[in-house]
């Protein structure tokens, strides 16, 4: 199974090109778990209760917790929205909700 991943806006992208080159290799090693693997190990990629369909992909360096919030489109396309450096154990809520918002925009965006 293969799918496709594609980040929305320039979220993702803006991140990706601020983090170091070892950094950004593990983002990509991480990506590619979520492009070809059939079952993402949840240490990896896991969904996020009482949200609106939204998972976190989940990037683990030696100095930094990485996460990426997305969303799936039409079963095997993953839509990346925004990403930040987790600090807390629990996921920031106000992330979840710019995530929710992205992907209500690309809805609207697809739809229109």
């Amino acid at each position: 199974m293969i799918r496709k991943v594609i980040g929305y806006k320039d979220y993702f992208a803006k991140f990706y090109k601020a983090q170091d080159e070892k950094v950004r290799a593990k983002i990509g090693y991480v990506l590619d778990l979520v492009r070809f693997e059939r079952q993402v190990p949840k240490k990896f990629f896991k969904y996020l209760e009482n949200t609106d369909g939204i998972y976190e992909v989940r990037v683990i360096t030696t100095f930094k917790s990485i996460r990426i919030l997305c969303f799936f489109d039409d079963g095997n396309l993953v839509v990346l929205a925004n990403c930040f450096v987790k600090k807390a154990q629990k996921t920031p809520k106000k992330e979840i909700k710019l995530a929710e918002k992205l992907k209500k925009e690309y809805l609207q965006d697809k739809n229109n």
